[in-house]
Order: structure tokens, then C-alpha cells, then sequence
């Protein structure tokens, strides 16, 4: 059991990069995770780290005794998920990273469902728009809209998420409707602050161009709920993924425009670390999910989407 919870804590301060967090991974003390990485040196007779008030780093010698010790803790942890498998039943934690808006408005049902299938199975959620590192805090999979910066993971296409402008009744009645993108600029508009670029709006025009147009930013923020709620009120113009902006499309609090033009679509994927073994309730998880959102999305068929084109 001593020499199991060394590995296990060694590992887990080369994955998360300090003891702090390898703690809080471990769900233990910063100083019980520090004595067993002492005691599995000590045994050893060689370091393998280096630590130094600012950094925590692998000797040679740890790099090399490192990816040896996760691959036997990945290989237990599969033995006992395949003796649980052959006998169909799944346990365990999930440590999943999902968009705020997205986790909110449609996780809730699918883990519902999974949950019932595999009441052993428990969820850690992380519901926050910013990008997860997944080795570095412990989770098992993300849920990621939009472009892959992070090559080292693997990822799972489970949908396409589209895109709306709109706005409420009330403001395009004050404010007129504009005909083109490029009347977005004389407008008031509501932007999500956390993209690259977020007053630049893509499009393609009807021949299938693709243009940009930089809008006026009346509000931004950081989250697609307020943006809506915010145009529901009147305050302005909003681009919006329909997953989002759907609900309020359907009941007629919000009005698409410019639907003659293509506005983004934007892939969502299940990303998860390249380790050597996927655990059987991840790739359950995983294949639940692509199963589950596998054609049009249900907020797309439920209140009919604008055209889109791929971005």
C-alpha cells in the first residue's frame, strides 16, 4: 500500500506541477503527498525532482521513472475497470471540464441519463468558459466549442454548433433592421469577450464569400447568457451560438436577421488526454455523448436554424 501511494503521488505532482495541487487531487494533506514523494526518493536512492522555491522539476532519472509509474497505475486502473465491465457495471469519478452556458442549458439531461445506466459513476463538474488544462488539473475530458489550440489531446467531433444574429422586437423596431453586415456597424451591438477578437464578426455573403465586419460595441462580456438576456432587453444587436439563443428565438422574444448571410458554425468536441489507456467510464462517457447529440441537435430541430456555413 506505501509504495502504491508514492507512485500515486509522485504522479500526481508531475501532472498537476506542485504539491499543492497533487493534493487536492489526492484529496490529502500537502505534507502527506510531500513525505511519500521524500520516502519513494529515499528508497530509491536517486532524486526526481528538482525543487526550488519557483519551480518543481524532473531529473532525468524522473522523467524516465515517471512514465513508467503512470503507465503501471494506468494499467490498474484499467484491470479493475475491466473486471467491472465484464460484469456491466461502471464506477468511478468523472472529472468533466464544460462551457458555462452550454453545461447549464443542455449537460444537465445527458448526464441525468448516463447517471441512471451507471448509478456507480459519480461526476465532478467544472463549469467554466475558460480553457482547462486537463493534465495539469486531474480532469478526465472536456467539452470544447470552437477551434482546437492543444494538438496534444484527442479529440471526438460530437456536434456542430451554429450561429444567429439577432435581436429583440423592440430594438430593430426603434433602431430599424439592418439589410446587410455591414450595417452592423451603425448599431449597437453585444459581443462575447471571450474570443480572440471579439468585434469582429465572419460571415459569408449569399455567393458564399467569406468577409468580416468590425461592429460597434455597446456591451461585451464574458458570458453568452447575459449577452441574450441583454438583447432580449433591447440593448442591442447579439451574435450567438442557437444553442444559446434558440429558446428565445422560438417564443419570439428574440428575431434573427440577415438570414440571407451564413454566420459561423463551429465544431464541439470531447477532448482528452493522449494517455495511454482510456478508462472504460471515459470512453462510455464519450461514446454516450457522440451518440446522444449524433445528427442535428435537438435546440436546431426544435426551433428551425438559420444557414450556416462552416468557419
Amino acid at each position: 500500500m506505501r509504495r502504491f501511494e508514492e507512485l500515486q503521488a509522485f504522479v500526481a505532482v508531475v501532472e498537476t506541477g506542485s504539491f499543492t495541487a497533487a493534493a487536492d487531487r489526492l484529496d490529502t494533506a500537502k505534507s502527506a503527498v510531500s513525505r511519500r514523494v521524500s520516502s519513494l526518493e529515499d528508497r530509491l536512492g536517486v532524486q526526481l525532482l528538482r525543487r526550488t522555491t519557483r519551480s518543481l522539476n524532473l531529473t532525468d532519472t524522473g522523467r524516465s521513472f515517471y512514465e513508467h509509474s503512470a503507465r503501471i497505475l494506468a494499467d490498474l486502473d484499467e484491470a479493475e475497470a475491466a473486471v467491472l465491465q465484464e460484469h456491466g457495471e461502471l464506477r468511478g469519478s468523472l472529472r468533466v471540464a464544460l462551457p458555462l452556458s452550454f453545461g447549464v442549458r443542455h449537460m444537465a439531461g445527458p448526464i441525468a441519463e448516463f447517471s441512471r445506466r451507471h448509478p456507480r459513476v459519480t461526476f465532478d463538474l467544472d463549469l467554466n468558459d475558460r480553457r482547462v488544462d486537463l493534465l495539469q488539473e486531474g480532469a478526465d475530458l472536456a467539452l470544447r466549442i470552437g477551434r482546437l489550440r492543444d494538438s496534444s489531446l484527442i479529440a471526438r467531433k460530437l456536434f456542430d454548433a451554429r450561429t444567429v444574429v439577432c435581436a429583440s422586437r423592440a430594438y430593430l423596431e426603434t433602431n430599424g433592421t439592418p439589410v446587410t453586415p455591414d450595417d452592423l456597424a451603425a448599431h449597437q451591438c453585444l459581443v462575447y469577450s471571450n474570443v480572440p477578437d471579439p468585434s469582429r464578426w465572419v460571415y459569408y455573403d449569399p455567393d458564399g464569400v467569406r468577409a468580416q465586419v468590425v461592429v460597434h460595441t455597446a456591451i461585451s462580456a464574458s458570458n453568452g447568457d447575459f449577452l441574450r438576456q441583454a438583447a432580449v432587453e433591447g440593448l442591442g444587436i447579439v451574435m450567438q451560438p442557437t444553442f444559446i439563443a434558440g429558446e428565445m428565438i422560438c417564443n419570439g422574444e428574440l428575431v434573427p436577421i440577415l438570414q440571407d448571410y451564413s454566420w459561423p458554425v463551429t465544431p464541439a468536441y470531447a477532448v482528452y488526454p493522449p494517455t495511454r489507456h482510456l478508462s472504460y467510464r471515459v470512453r462510455a462517457f464519450i461514446d454516450f455523448l457522440a451518440e446522444r447529440f449524433e445528427g442535428v441537435p435537438y435546440w436546431d430541430e426544435e426551433c428551425e436554424a438559420p444557414s450556416a456555413r462552416q468557419s
